[in-house]
């Protein structure tokens, strides 16, 4: 098999220090570019509203379930599905995708949220969502992925 190296080209800040699958409502990331990539990469990308984040997910477990199936989130309510069959972490490549909100660009940095990575994540590619792009049709997903989004995109109540 071809061996492939990528290099993050981008850096997520935010205020997410902790890997927890729920309550990433009311997260505002900024992703600043890497040194070597010129802040003129981003330009024009704030005049689209929506962008899809390609990033590592860099503090994954080194087990990874290649090929294995697993119940989401480990809940025995949940039928056992293949890797690819969930959005989980622990994926042979470690990648992750996420729709976000732009909010804006300064210099080296575009301001989102919606972007469910933790602090310090390496970003790996940075697309502008097109409609072009987008399913044609509807999205058809089990019932069991609806139960584990419930609280994924609540605001975490500060006690």
């Amino acid at each position: 098999m071809h061996e492939i190296q990528l290099a993050p080209i981008a850096r997520v800040h935010n205020s997410r220090h902790r890997v927890v699958d729920d309550y990433w409502g009311g997260i505002i990331s900024e992703i600043v570019l890497e040194e070597s990539i010129p802040a003129e990469s981003l330009d024009g990308i704030e005049s689209f509203s929506h962008a899809e984040i390609v990033f590592y997910f860099h503090r994954a477990g080194q087990e990874m379930l290649v090929g294995g199936t697993r119940r989401p989130r480990g809940n025995p309510d949940f039928p056992l599905v293949g890797i690819f069959a969930q959005r989980n972490k622990d994926r042979p490549n470690r990648l992750g995708l996420s729709t976000v909100n732009i909010l804006r660009r300064e210099g080296r940095s575009l301001f989102v949220e919606n972007l469910d990575a933790i602090d310090g994540t390496p970003v790996l590619d940075i697309k502008p969502v097109m409609e072009e792009y987008l399913p044609r049709g509807p999205v058809r997903q089990p019932d069991w992925s609806h139960e584990i989004m419930n609280d994924y995109w609540k605001t975490q109540e500060r006690k």
